[in-house]
């Protein structure tokens, strides 16, 4: 998607989101929510989901889309490099990611933003698969980061 017409899309799901995300406090709503939105407004997202931080794990959360990974190996694939570094990570080609691990082998591109709680710790990460090649870029990290900014406020 051209990244103008992807930018008003985001607008619009964040116009969206903040109408909805007020009518409760608790984040696991909030959280599928947003997947909910995502998922079904963004054309190629083919994995819309979750990873939870609980004791040292990554455990698979609310999603869409195929199967998931249940708890992803430690300090390996895309959501735990934004985890440790504490950033998003857009992976263009995931088939070039080492250690990438593949919960579907459909998916071609992903990217995956690090979720802080009220403290700032980081607590959970959201992953978004693609089945297309460069699918994301700095304009998803940008309105994804804002958005899962909403789960916490």
């Amino acid at each position: 998607m051209e990244n103008n017409k992807k930018a008003k899309r985001y607008e619009r799901i964040i116009t969206q989101l903040s109408e909805q995300i007020p009518k409760t406090n608790n984040p696991l709503s909030r959280m599928s929510t947003i997947i909910a939105v995502l998922h079904n407004k963004m054309d190629d997202f083919f994995w819309t989901g979750y990873y939870h931080l609980i004791d040292g794990q990554l455990l698979v959360g609310a999603y869409q889309g195929s199967l998931a990974c249940q708890v992803l190996k430690k300090d390996v694939g895309v959501c735990w490099a934004a985890i440790n570094s504490g950033e998003t990570v857009v992976v263009k080609d995931v088939h070039k990611f080492e250690g990438h691990i593949a919960c579907d082998s459909r998916s071609n591109s992903e990217i995956v933003i690090p979720i802080r709680n009220k403290e700032g710790e980081i607590v959970a990460c959201l992953d978004v698969d693609s089945k297309e090649l460069n699918t994301f870029n700095e304009i998803d990290a940008k309105y994804l980061e804002e958005i899962t900014k909403m789960i916490f406020i």
